[in-house]
């Protein structure tokens, strides 16, 4: 755009950030020269539930591009062994030296060339930054040396040579190799990847989503699309009973109570002392947990874990039974199943045909108002409801969701989102009513947005926070949830009824319809991305069963589904143990990851995560940040300074 075109005002207020021609065109060198970098690497995560030593050792490792980049250097130098000792030496710096310095006898000399080593490594990884973006990564205490020592020209024979073999000979003389090695191990974790992408299911099943999170807090780049299990403790944080009900009750289901209570200081007992009073003769073997998180467990705490899980269990088809009632647009009424009970003789009818249940004692259920909760239940719940409300931990973490999180992103050609954007058959846009109005495709899922947002901060009692509140609830399990996207959750089938034919969750029309490579583009083009560039949509949710030779790569290529489960729980079905995508400059590839054994045997024995790298599609041409979505802000930025010194340069605009 010609200078001239531009508002006069605006290029006012751009000169008072740029007040001479010397300081707009410093700028524009600087956004230029950047522009021809590579684009930083992209990872995308999906469907950790939990799994916090697995998805903390993926972020050290950057899915194995740390042990990629040690042996492009030193593949042909160091054995294997040493290649390994030095990569957990990044990945776990503390508990590796100290390990080291027990076992090594000339530990200065070990110093001096591992010191060497890790700041060649550090110099490839630190390749695509600008050496302004670097030191914003940079500690504080060692932070000038390593910049000094990354950038220095150490070819023999240089003028920097002396300096260079100085500065760490004196680092280790002075004792502060363990430190600096430390400090430089973390500084090549942050920049062996350039952003981080979560597509939802933070939560459940695992031990410590709390740690998880702990981690993301402060994590340099990265964005979150939230899963349905991320939505109900969303919506448990807003003071949802249901949803309260049922993050106790999957966190029973599978034995684990660590994140509640250690995680988020959330008081079980009351739970427990309801349970074992309500259900004290009651063997509650429906409600055994069936995947128990990691340890085996007695028959006694079997038992008790069963009874906890049952009360906890018909609390929750109670509350969800209230919400299904008073939102009658969120039809769910195949859902309701305290009222199609005959407690006369146990048994249920649904759909015409009625069914013996393998469970009948409902002591606390009133066959004439199945839904409504006990005196002792509704104490428990208010319990349970203030202890959430006021986990200050809980309440931070939640707030970190909504604040880097959404229902999806575009972001550099490729959509992402956790579950689906539900269709119809003839592959239209599923039209849902949400809160009065008509909504479709991308509309529909900024109008789940705006409740689920409505659900934490709309004001507390008013008709918004009250629906939205509800509404979370509905995104963990509604018939036409996008991040749940089945016609119902059978929970109450799969534990009271024999006959699996009920257990059936029947998937939205998308999941049969984006398998094609035209119905990819369609959702790319509603959600404003051109499918003819190199674009891609990239979702979880679904485990991809690889032992029953199911690809996560489908629709040629432009639809890619992550969730290889990460989760313990799910390694059974799906035959590994998660998928990290990655995205750098050439192309995407995708990291096939086998399970984690543990910390100790990482940091022992160097086993690290074995994963398997493959190209999912490669870039036309090397893709640079002028490419990039920041890149084209960029380019904005470029036109606007240049249009400012030419304001400058013919009296329009005075230098300051």
């Amino acid at each position: 755009m010609a200078a001239e075109n531009y508002d006069i005002d605006y290029l006012s207020l751009l000169a008072q950030q740029y007040p001479t021609i010397k300081d707009a065109s410093k700028e524009i060198i600087r956004l230029r020269a950047r522009q021809k970098l590579p684009k930083l690497t992209e990872h995308f995560m999906s469907d950790i539930h939990g799994e916090y030593e697995s998805f903390l050792h993926i972020l050290k490792n950057a899915s194995g591009v740390i042990k990629d980049k040690i042996t492009s250097i030193y593949g042909r130098t160091l054995s294997e062994h040493d290649r390994l000792v030095l990569a957990t030496l990044i990945y776990y710096p503390k508990q590796k030296l100290e390990i080291i310095k027990r076992e090594t006898e000339d530990i200065d000399d070990w110093y001096r060339i591992t010191l060497y080593r890790l700041i060649e490594i550090c110099r490839v990884v630190a390749a695509k930054y600008t050496r302004a973006s670097i030191r914003s990564f940079l500690p504080k205490e060692f932070g000038s040396t390593i910049d000094e020592l990354i950038h220095a020209n150490t070819d023999y024979g240089s003028d920097k040579a002396n300096y260079y073999n100085q500065a760490i000979s004196t680092i280790v003389e002075l004792g502060q190799a363990d430190d600096f090695i430390v400090e430089i191990s973390t500084l090549i974790q942050t920049l062996a990847i350039g952003r981080l992408h979560i597509i939802g299911d933070i939560f459940d099943r695992g031990p410590r989503a709390d740690i998880i999170l702990d981690t993301l807090l402060n994590y340099h780049s990265l964005d979150i699309q939230w899963g349905n299990h991320d939505v109900q403790w969303m919506g448990a944080a807003a003071g949802s009973p249901a949803c309260i009900a049922n993050v106790v009750s999957i966190s029973t289901k599978y034995s684990n109570f660590d994140c509640l209570e250690d995680g988020y200081g959330i008081n079980m007992r009351p739970l427990t002392v309801f349970a074992l009073e309500t259900y004290a003769d009651d063997p509650c073997e429906c409600f055994i947990p069936r995947n128990p998180n990691r340890v085996r467990i007695s028959r006694h705490d079997e038992n008790f874990w069963a009874k906890v899980h049952k009360a906890i269990s018909v609390i929750e088809f109670k509350l969800e039974g209230q919400i299904i009632k008073r939102r009658p647009e969120f039809m769910m009424e195949n859902h309701l199943m305290l009222d199609k009970i005959n407690y006369a003789d146990g048994t249920i009818t649904l759909d015409g045909r009625t069914y013996k249940l393998k469970d009948s004692n409902f002591p606390t259920v009133d066959p004439e108002n199945p839904f409504e909760l006990t005196e002792a239940e509704n104490e428990l719940m208010e319990l349970l409801r203030t202890s959430f409300l006021r986990s200050e931990k809980l309440q931070k973490h939640i707030r970190f969701l909504y604040k880097e999180g959404g229902m999806y992103l575009a972001f550099n050609n490729n959509l992402l989102y956790h579950g689906c954007i539900p269709m119809n058959a003839d592959g239209s846009f599923k039209e849902v009513t949400l809160a009065g109005e008509k909504v479709k495709g991308k509309a529909f899922m900024d109008k789940c947005e705006q409740i689920a947002r409505d659900g934490y901060f709309a004001r507390p009692g008013s008709p918004e926070r009250e629906y939205g509140k509800d509404f979370l609830w509905f995104l963990w399990c509604g018939c036409f949830s996008p991040v749940y996207g089945k016609n119902k959750m059978t929970t109450f089938e799969r534990y009271f009824i024999d006959d699996e034919s009920t257990w059936t969750e029947i998937k939205d029309d998308y999941y049969s319809l984006a398998v094609n490579e035209d119905v990819c583009d369609k959702i790319l083009l509603e959600f404003g991305i051109d499918p003819s560039e190199f674009s891609h949509i990239i979702n979880g949710h679904v485990p991809v069963k690889i032992k029953k030779g199911e690809s996560p790569i489908k629709a040629g290529g432009k639809l890619l589904v992550i969730d290889g489960g990460l989760s313990r729980a799910y390694q059974s079905v799906t035959g590994m143990a998660g998928y990290t995508l990655l995205f750098n400059s050439h192309g995407l590839l995708l990291s096939a990851h086998d399970a984690f054994d543990s910390v100790e045997s990482a940091i022992k024995e160097e086993k690290d995560i074995h994963s398997t790298l493959d190209v999912v599609d490669l870039a036309p041409a090397r893709l640079l940040i002028e490419d990039t979505d920041e890149g084209k802000i960029q380019a904005k930025k470029i036109l606007d300074l240049t249009a400012l010194v030419e304001a400058y340069r013919d009296g329009r605009v005075k230098q300051y």
